[in-house]
C-alpha cells in the first residue's frame, strides 16, 4: 500500500485544532484602517451573522439579512470609544472601498 504524503497536523486531546477561533470565524476580524478623514475600525460581518436590514451610507441601498458586509466606526473620535461605537455604520464592501 502506498504511503500518504499528506501532513498530519497536531491535535489537542479532544481532537479539536487549538488555533481555531470560533468568534473570529463567525464575526470576522477587526482591522484598523487609516483614511484621509482619520482612523477607522473595520470589521467584517459574515452572511450567517447578518440578521438585520441596514442602509449602506455609501449608496443608500439596503443591506438585506443574510448578506455579508462591513461595519465601520471611528477609532480616533473626540467623544470617546462608546460614542464612536454607537455611531458605527454598516457598509457594502464595494461602497467602503470606493469611498
Amino acid at each position: 500500500m502506498p504511503r500518504s504524503n499528506r501532513r498530519r497536523g497536531s491535535r489537542s486531546a479532544d481532537g479539536a485544532n487549538e488555533g481555531y477561533d470560533v468568534t473570529r470565524a463567525l464575526f470576522g476580524s477587526r482591522l484598523s484602517v487609516s483614511r484621509r478623514d482619520g482612523q477607522w475600525n473595520v470589521q467584517s460581518v459574515s452572511a450567517a451573522s447578518a440578521s438585520k436590514t441596514y442602509i449602506c451610507p455609501g449608496c443608500s441601498l439596503e443591506i438585506a439579512p443574510g448578506t455579508s458586509h462591513l461595519v465601520a466606526w471611528r477609532a480616533d473620535g473626540l467623544m470617546g470609544e462608546a460614542e464612536d461605537l454607537a455611531a458605527r455604520r454598516h457598509w457594502h464592501p464595494h461602497c467602503w472601498k470606493i469611498t
